[in-house]
């Protein structure tokens, strides 16, 4: 998002949820104050940093992580119905003139039923839109398996975490896009979430080039790419 701004792209963000359900570190929230109004804040702030444009909210409940109460709630974001979600986000889509649109891969990086209803919801949107370039945003299986062998925390007798689900294999990613060169911005938009950050908090106090090599990349899928296409950037007209 950073890069495509600072191109001269117009970016907008389109969020389905409101985040309600997270967990929230222990002394965050002050005396009264939801976690909703919290997560509004961290996202409007987080998304300055990137330089989006607009932000849009469809307000669908919070689903929670996988197998949980949320998973229940009739509101929930994950039990809505496509054609209504993705009835609203295609007239955003049409309104911006959209020519290119990010979602989740198919089971949502990592099975969240929100990630993975926002891919069947946005896949559907493009298709009312017409928009025609959509990738689905996820993480190299084989490069997340690699970090974790390499990791000094993982001795030879501890067993790696499974990420047979975990974003999609090397084989399959067409696009993968470097960066490192806004890597200050990612870093503070994430900083941004301090409801969120959890056990991902001490990533982010990595040095530069430590962090740059573990994540100054971002993988990507393109939908309905011709076979062996690969590119380093998404497919954006001049701005």
């Amino acid at each position: 998002m950073r890069l495509a701004a600072d191109a001269g792209h117009r970016v907008v963000v389109v969020t389905a949820t409101d985040g309600a359900l997270g967990e929230v570190p222990e002394g965050l929230l002050a005396a009264g104050e939801p976690l909703v109004e919290r997560r509004r804040r961290e996202l409007a702030e987080s998304v300055a940093v990137l330089g989006v444009h607009r932000l849009v909210m469809l307000g669908y409940a919070d689903s929670g992580m996988a197998g949980t109460a949320g998973n229940h709630n009739p509101e929930a974001f994950a039990r809505a119905n496509i054609e209504q979600a993705a009835g609203a986000l295609a007239a955003v889509l049409r309104e911006e003139g959209a020519e290119v649109l990010t979602v989740y891969d198919p089971h949502g990086n990592y099975g969240h039923p929100d990630h993975i209803q926002v891919h069947h919801v946005g896949v559907r949107a493009a298709e009312m839109a017409g928009v025609p370039h959509v990738y689905e945003a996820t993480t190299n299986r084989d490069q997340v398996r690699m970090m974790l062998a390499m990791n000094s925390q993982w001795s030879q007798e501890t067993a790696l975490p499974d990420v047979d689900s975990f974003g999609l294999p090397a084989s399959e990613l067409t696009t993968a896009v470097d960066v490192s060169a806004v890597m200050t911005a990612k870093r503070a938009a994430m900083l941004t979430y301090a409801s969120q950050i959890g056990d991902f908090g001490p990533f982010l106090a990595m040095p530069p080039e430590q962090l740059t090599a573990a994540f100054g990349m971002e993988w990507f899928r393109k939908r309905n790419a011709q076979p062996g296409l690969t590119e380093n950037a998404l497919t954006l007209s001049a701005p």
